[in-house]
């Protein structure tokens, strides 16, 4: 897409959303199974993101679709109920483009969260990931192409792709709420299949604890755009081979369903401490 059109894409659907949902000073990604947490929000306003100009339609089970903004703990926060992948057909300029709207209403921080499986034979089902880090073997880059430089420089530095403050932080609120907080390295694959047990071998080998099919492109589009990220994955399966069964989107419905109160409790004391 051509820049200038992209940026008017950009400044359209935040003047949009700007209007009838307010800036923000936090965002958080509700992954599956997470969809409720806009309930914890006080004078919340919401938008369809099919009535938000040039925005994507989210198609993924479990993802609502829609923008939601209003006050927690104090703070102006944003969530977006459902995400888009480059699976459903979208490209990454699509995938990300809330991110930059983000920037453009005000957020410094954004807690990014997934439904994730579990390369780590130490981790269960039900598990959380503080995410340390990513690999993306999607063989994709958000930034391709002509660079955004009213959001960051051509060639952003990853070293701290996830704040080392707020990971910190994350890990102190999990102590006091006696949440077993396991941590690892989140290793994005393209789907929609669900990685082979080849795949898995492969990821474990390179230092891969969980495997997903979101959150690298926001994260990558975030720290471009200077917010500050925290990454928190919910371990809703085993990842292939790891156990002899199927994999099912039903059981990733189901967990991330059963652990969603310890979620959002760990979520709601971070962003208390912000």
């Amino acid at each position: 897409m051509e820049l200038q059109v992209y940026m008017e894409k950009i400044h359209t659907a935040a003047k949009m959303i700007e209007e009838r949902c307010g800036t923000a000073e936090v965002a958080v990604i509700l992954g599956s199974g997470l969809g409720d947490y806009i309930n914890a929000l006080e004078d919340a306003t919401s938008v369809s993101y099919e009535d938000i100009p040039g925005f994507p339609v989210s198609t993924a089970p479990g993802h609502e679709g829609r923008w939601f903004c209003g006050t927690l703990h104090g703070k102006r926060v944003c969530m977006m109920q459902g995400r888009f992948h480059s699976y459903e057909g979208y490209g990454l300029d699509e995938v990300t483009l809330p991110i930059r709207v983000m920037k453009l209403l005000g957020v410094k921080t954004l807690i990014v969260t997934n439904a994730a499986g579990g390369v780590n034979a130490d981790f269960t089902p039900g598990d959380l990931m503080l995410i340390n880090d990513f690999i993306n073997l999607s063989g994709k880059n958000p930034l391709t192409g002509p660079n955004l430089g009213d959001f960051g420089v051509r060639f952003p530095d990853m070293t701290y792709a996830y704040n080392p403050e707020l990971k910190q932080k994350t890990r102190e609120i999990a102590k006091s709420l006696n949440i077993d907080l396991k941590e690892g390295v989140y290793c994005w694959f393209n789907g929609p299949t669900y990685e082979t047990p080849a795949e898995i071998r492969m990821a474990r080998v390179l230092g891969a604890d969980a495997v997903g099919m979101s959150t690298v492109p926001e994260t990558i589009v975030a720290r471009h755009s200077g917010m500050n990220v925290l990454g928190i994955s919910c371990i809703t399966n085993m990842a292939a081979g790891m156990l002899d069964q199927p994999l099912s989107h039903i059981e990733v419905m189901e967990t991330g369903i059963r652990v969603k109160n310890v979620f959002r409790a760990l979520i709601d004391g971070v962003i208390e401490n912000l």
